[in-house]
């Protein structure tokens, strides 16, 4: 029988669940020196990702988080002066255990923040992740989104001290990729 996966809203009540996934990817699989007090946004799920156009998903598989990803929309963003809005995506972690096409947690994480993304009006989607990070750099691109410097990011671009690699990417341009 196939293991049931699903996608729901993450709030406050699953802070814990989210940085027990979170961190040990970031600090023992890839060595990235942070911790969670350099990670607030862990600490308040509703206050930083539930703002307008913002949100935060979890993946579950047979009841067990497998994923996680978020939706930032950076404050000023969709105002008159910054007419086109734009999201930022954050927290996009899978269990190695679930990681990879017979699972889709990322590609089904990835067309779920999309989906809002495009019912919000959000026109552009940016990221930023670490060099190290290979098979995301993969997904994303193969994913249509593409590599950019870090000056060609917009000011309100919330930054990541670890953060060293960047991607965009234009809405009407996902396409969904199907398995």
């Amino acid at each position: 029988m196939q293991p049931l996966l699903t996608i729901v809203p993450l709030s406050n009540a699953h802070r814990d669940l989210a940085a027990a996934l979170i961190l040990p990817i970031q600090q023992m699989e890839f060595n990235v020196p942070i911790t969670l007090a350099d990670q607030p946004d862990l600490l308040d799920l509703e206050g930083a990702y539930f703002r307008p156009g913002g949100h935060f998903w979890g993946a579950f598989v047979d009841g067990e988080l497998a994923g996680t990803i978020g939706l930032l929309v950076p404050p000023g963003i969709g105002e008159a002066s910054t007419p086109a809005p734009i999201g930022v995506i954050r927290k996009m972690f899978v269990k190695s255990a679930y990681r990879g096409k017979q699972w889709r947690v990322a590609q089904q994480l990835l067309e779920t923040l999309v989906a809002y993304a495009r019912g919000s009006g959000i026109a552009e989607i940016y990221l930023g992740t670490i060099g190290v990070m290979k098979a995301a750099h993969r997904f994303y691109e193969k994913n249509g989104f593409k590599r950019i410097e870090k000056a060609d990011i917009p000011a309100a671009f919330p930054f990541m001290p670890v953060d060293d690699t960047f991607y965009h990417l234009e809405i009407h341009l996902f396409k969904t990729n199907e398995a």
